[in-house]
């Protein structure tokens, strides 16, 4: 009993560890885990081992458990933190560019930055963005104030409006 209490504490330990880079489902086999180990550790105490380590070890995997646990079910239940599914919710969303994207550089999106490339020439640092795609780590993004690649990133004189001026803000703007 002492081996498979020890291999299931064994797991609880690598898949608490390696679950803060795999991702929830391994902090849920560690909570299984330990829930397992400990239904091991109360039947060698209850088997007459009586030795304060086996009661130390109960402890400590109860809350260890617990703690995985909780993580675990915040990672399954919380839309924001579901991997793959949290790249998908970058879409439509709004940001700001970090940097000049010409047409690549970092733009922030929901708290973080991210590498990304710009669907519509130019983006000068501080314009708002779009995502419209998410590919892995980087995005295609779409700027308010887009400049063509063409001139420079310049636009030609018959293409400046209020709303590609940068020079000036347009009526019912505000500059920040």
């Amino acid at each position: 009993m002492w081996i498979v209490a020890g291999v299931l504490l064994g797991l609880v330990v690598f898949s608490s560890i390696f679950g803060f880079h795999i991702g929830p489902h391994a902090h849920a086999v560690a909570a299984v885990a330990g829930i397992a180990a400990a239904g091991f550790l109360i039947a060698i105490a209850a088997a007459g081992d009586t030795r304060s380590f086996v009661f130390l070890l109960l402890s400590a995997d109860v809350v260890v458990s617990a703690g995985v646990g909780a993580i675990a079910w915040k990672g399954l239940t919380d839309p924001r933190l579901r991997g793959a599914h949290a790249m998908h919710s970058l879409v439509s969303a709004e940001g700001v560019a970090v940097n000049d994207l010409e047409p690549s550089g970092i733009v922030r999106v929901a708290g973080e930055n991210w590498s990304a490339t710009s669907l519509n020439g130019r983006i000068p640092a501080g314009a708002r963005i779009q995502v419209i795609q998410a590919d892995g780590v980087r995005l295609s993004v779409w700027g308010d104030n887009g400049l063509p690649r063409e001139t420079g990133g310049q636009p030609a004189l018959d293409e400046r409006s209020p709303a590609t001026d940068a020079s000036r803000p347009s009526e019912g703007t505000h500059e920040s």
